[in-house]
């Protein structure tokens, strides 16, 4: 596949300059009549029937192996989930935090991994990683490091500057249960869980699914309590309540997922080329370089494929003003910086659009 046949799969692309699949990826005319197709077909069947649930099972089955693989994961280790948030809720009030523990995080995470740290009882411990160079970041993690430390929690893409933190080293310098947010990693960069304890997937953003679609990576499901428990908990249960857990990560299955969009997100793995991980840094570095020569760009090395820079006005207003000359960013509240997030189906004339929108 070429990337100008690739580039045509998104219908969207004809009209804007797409750079916001940081919050919300672009959907390909597969995955659109993927979920209609699916539509119709759970319209003929009444949603109802042996047939129509055993299509369920397999449907949820064929997302799971699709997930596993790019993560370098086991399908039995990965749960369905609505987000990553719903990932981290799992993960961080399955293990029971309480006063007497502590969690490290950064100074630099996205509400979706704070909201259940802070509401988990657990003493916060913030690693100063804005503004400062990488390469330090282990060095600033580790030294918040105390005896009383029980999860370690942190992006491996900073969602505010692209960053890539150095989570794999980080696992294997401290040893400690390590849970981490892969919003705007999976998709995007390349993946492989390694020795982390949980990883958390969003499927609507870089992977350019459907939403509220997600996965969570746990390493070791036997030895994380459930706390939130769905039909798929259990494999038997008794009349009183009692169950015998699911095998595997499945156990932590956010319940219901609605058909049509499994089946577009089944439709959307399908989609990327096996050239998408270069041309998204490709096209990053790029922008980023063109940028860099009116603006300031914010971030250090090693970076994904998120670019944020400091606009030449408001930032909300910037972000505002380049959708209606068709361009498609975010703004960061509180940081005065406006994100463009680079994917492989991004181009040169989106970079140019980008540009040109920002001049006038």
């Amino acid at each position: 596949m070429t990337f100008d046949e690739a580039r045509a799969l998104f219908p969207v692309l004809e009209r804007y300059a797409y750079l916001n699949a940081g919050t919300l990826g672009p959907l390909a005319q597969p995955t659109l009549d993927a979920m209609a197709a699916r539509a119709r077909f759970d319209q003929e069947l009444g949603r109802g029937g042996r047939k129509w649930f055993e299509s369920i099972v397999a449907l949820r089955a064929s997302v799971r192996d699709k997930v596993a693989a790019l993560i370098g994961a086991r399908p039995d280790r990965l749960a369905l989930t609505s987000s990553t948030t719903d990932g981290c809720n799992i993960v961080v009030a399955g293990l029971g935090l309480g006063p007497e523990d502590e969690v490290v995080t950064t100074d630099s995470e996205h509400p979706g991994l704070l909201l259940p740290l802070a509401v988990s009882r657990a003493r916060v411990r913030d690693a100063e990683v804005a503004g400062r160079p990488t390469a330090e970041a282990l060095e600033r993690i580790a030294a918040c490091i105390g005896p009383k430390t029980r999860l370690l929690a942190l992006s491996h893409v900073l969602w505010t500057t692209g960053q890539v933190m150095p989570v794999q080293e980080l696992k294997r310098e401290t040893g400690l249960p390590l849970l981490v947010d892969g919003a705007q990693s999976v998709g995007a960069i390349p993946v492989d869980v390694g020795e982390v304890d949980f990883y958390t997937v969003s499927g609507q953003k870089w992977l350019c699914g459907p939403e509220p679609l997600g996965a969570l990576y746990v390493r070791d499901p036997e030895q994380l309590p459930i706390a939130f428990p769905s039909y798929f908990a259990q494999q038997s249960i008794e009349p009183d309540g009692s169950f015998v857990a699911a095998a595997g990560a499945g156990r932590f299955d956010s319940g219901w997922l609605a058909a049509p969009m499994l089946a577009g997100f089944e439709a959307a793995l399908t989609v990327p080329p096996p050239w998408r991980f270069d041309r998204a840094a490709e096209m990053a570095q790029a922008c980023r370089d063109a940028l860099a020569r009116q603006h300031e760009v914010i971030g250090d090395e090693p970076l994904g494929t998120l670019v944020s820079f400091v606009p030449p006005g408001d930032s909300a207003e910037t972000s505002l003003k380049l959708y209606e000359r068709g361009v498609v960013v975010r703004d960061l509240p509180g940081t005065g910086w406006v994100r463009a997030s680079c994917g492989w189906w991004t181009s040169e004339d989106d970079v140019d659009r980008l540009l040109s929108g920002l001049a006038a």
